[in-house]
This record gives C-alpha cells, sequence and structure tokens, in this order.
C-alpha cells in the first residue's frame, strides 16, 4: 500500500503512541486523570497498530503517556516491534518524566531495543520542581529533582548517549510560574551535556486553565538565554517540531518547541493513538474527531481493514490549529494532553 499523504500534502511519520493515561505526577500543565480508561489496548494489538502505521510510511515511534515507565510491557512492546526496523522503522523513542527511572530499567530499556529517552524536569530547584510537578512541598520537589538527576545518569550508564542526540531533557515554561528556571535549566544541560528541549506553554485539554498571557515565546526564551551564553541560530530540520540553537561557545545547544508562537502545522506528520486504541491526528483535537481502532482489533485483528482505515484517516485530515488559532480555539474542546500522550 502506497504511503498516504493528507488533504495539506503532509506524509505520516511519526506514530505517538500512548502506554497510559496515569501518571505519578500532577503537572499543572497536563492534570492526567488517576486512573485508565476503560479497554486499554493489549500488546499484541499494539504491535499491530505499530506495524499498520510503519506500512504507511511512519519511520519513527515515540513512546508516551501518563508516564510510561508505569506501564508493565514496555520493555516487551519494545522488543516486539524490532522486527518492524526491516520494514522501515528507523527510531523507536520514549518521553519520561524520569523519576522511575532507576539504573536496571534504564538499561532494560537499552538491551530492549530503545534508541532515545527524553526526560521532563520543569525546574531545576526543589520549590520550582513541587509547583510545575504539582506536589506537596519543596521536600517532595527536592527528591523528584534527585530522581530526575539520577535518571539522567543511569540513561547516559546505560548507553543513551547525549551527544548522539539519545538522551535530552524537555521543559515546559509558564510565566510567571516557572521562567525564572529558563538560565538554571540552561546551566543544568550545559554541565550535563544535555539539549535543553524547552516548551512553550500550550493549550491542549481543558483542565489547564491556559491564557496567552501566560506563554513565553520561543524567541524570548532564546534572547534570555542568549544574553548569558550566546547562541546562534540553526535551521529547523523538516518535519520537527523544535526550532534549534546552538552556544557559540561550543557547549551544546537548545531547542524550542513553538507550537504557540511559531507553528509547524504545514509539515505536521504525527499520528497520535490513545492508550484505549482511538486514533487523533493532532495534538489539540476535539474528543470527537478521534477514530476507534477497536473494531479492527477485536474479537480478531484485520490488519488489512486497519491498515485501510489508517489511510483513509490520514487523507482526510487536514489539521491546522496551531496556525489558525484564534479562529479554531472558539468554541473547541480539546482532548486531554495526558490521554494523548503529549
Amino acid at each position: 500500500m502506497a504511503s498516504p499523504t493528507d488533504g495539506l500534502g503532509r506524509p505520516l511519520g511519526v506514530l505517538r503512541l500512548s502506554l497510559t493515561a496515569r501518571c505519578n505526577l500532577a503537572c499543572p500543565y497536563c492534570l492526567p486523570d488517576g486512573q485508565e480508561p476503560p479497554g486499554l489496548l493489549s500488546l499484541e494489538q499494539r504491535v499491530v497498530v505499530v506495524q499498520a502505521a510503519v506500512a504507511l510510511g511512519a519511520h519513527s515511534l515515540r513512546l508516551t503517556g501518563g508516564e510510561p515507565l508505569l506501564h508493565p510491557q514496555l520493555e516487551h512492546l519494545i522488543e516486539a516491534v524490532q522486527p518492524l526496523r526491516a520494514q522501515g522503522l528507523r527510531e523507536i523513542a520514549l518521553t519520561s518524566n524520569g523519576t522511575l527511572l532507576n539504573a536496571s530499567r534504564a538499561r532494560a530499556l537499552r538491551e530492549a531495543g530503545l534508541d532515545r529517552i527524553t526526560l521532563s524536569l520543569d525546574g531545576a530547584d526543589a520549590t520550582s520542581v513541587a509547583r510545575m510537578a504539582g506536589l506537596s512541598d519543596p521536600r517532595a520537589g527536592a527528591r523528584t529533582l534527585e530522581a530526575v538527576l539520577a535518571a539522567i545518569g543511569h540513561a547516559r550508564d546505560a548507553g543513551f548517549d547525549p551527544a548522539a542526540g539519545a538522551l535530552k531533557l524537555n521543559a515546559v515554561i509558564q510565566r510567571g510560574r516557572n521562567d525564572d528556571q529558563l538560565l538554571p535549566l540552561a546551566e543544568l544541560c550545559r554541565r550535563q551535556g544535555l539539549e535543553l528541549r524547552l516548551i512553550e506553554y500550550m493549550d491542549v485539554g481543558n483542565r489547564n486553565g491556559w491564557s496567552p498571557t501566560d506563554v513565553v515565546s520561543a524567541s524570548a526564551m532564546a534572547e534570555r538565554i542568549s544574553s548569558r551564553w550566546p547562541l546562534e541560530p540553526l535551521e529547523r530540520d523538516l518535519h520537527s517540531t523544535a526550532r534549534r540553537w546552538r552556544y557559540r561557545d561550543g557547549s551544546g545547544g537548545i531547542a524550542v518547541v513553538a507550537s504557540v508562537s511559531q507553528p509547524f502545522c504545514g509539515d505536521c506528520n504525527r499520528l497520535r493513538v490513545t492508550a484505549d486504541g482511538v486514533a487523533y491526528t493532532c495534538l489539540f483535537a476535539a474528543p470527537s474527531s478521534g477514530l476507534d481502532l477497536k473494531p479492527w482489533l477485536q474479537p480478531s485483528i484485520n490488519a488489512v481493514g486497519l491498515e485501510q482505515a489508517l489511510t483513509q484517516l490520514w487523507h482526510s485530515r487536514r489539521d491546522r490549529y496551531s496556525e489558525d488559532r484564534q479562529a479554531s480555539a472558539a468554541g473547541h474542546e480539546h482532548a486531554e494532553m495526558a490521554y494523548l500522550g503529549g
């Protein structure tokens, strides 16, 4: 089957597969549910979904949540999709808050065939971490900060090399809550040899009280960091969510996901599938716009029908919410971030 393009000529390139809607943190920009939706996909069903996406052109698999390290079959899934590398799958990546990533888990993920880990940390001190992770007090923030810093070391020791882009750090920045952490986070990542991926605060979901006044733009973040450690811009890679800068002193660089101030809808190539098997073609999708894949997955698997359904879904895709945010936002209800997998 030929690789499809959507209604705006965009190919499918990335499958973001959520393994769970649960999380052990309660970050205010996400606010995950405390329990799973009913009807979670089985390991076999997830492998079939990945296979169908790869057949349609997806070359990258991003495993997400909630917190994917809460899923007991994570390593088994990574192992199970390894044969798809012969069919076009080039990369398997994981996004995690890092608090559950101990040394043995990092080694197990690497041995299973995981290529890349992106960890998340929204502050460089205990108070900021507690505030941004929805924790009760700075002592809890200190424990979380210590766990994430340890996770960075465990991932590096397991073979996830930051210099090769296999280990990065995400940080969501919200004005008035943690924008004072830009320089401390940049300093932390410079010491650790990590690329810092800053994420503009987005209007995903309906629970976070988003306002455009809370957004710190990509250019403002880069300017603030560049005032301390001079930066120079790099060309944005095709289909990339991030705009990148490098430090002039050679100490790595930063990237900013600027979906609010500098949208990248024009070449977005991402398909999202939730933990209970609903496919969405945009991070800002309405809950009703998802395609339930379970009719092709149970009681028996219909791989051909699943490919056809995903092809039709992609052909009909015309999402460009971020490029037309004001016109699109009126009366627009979003699916929740933890449900979509971020």
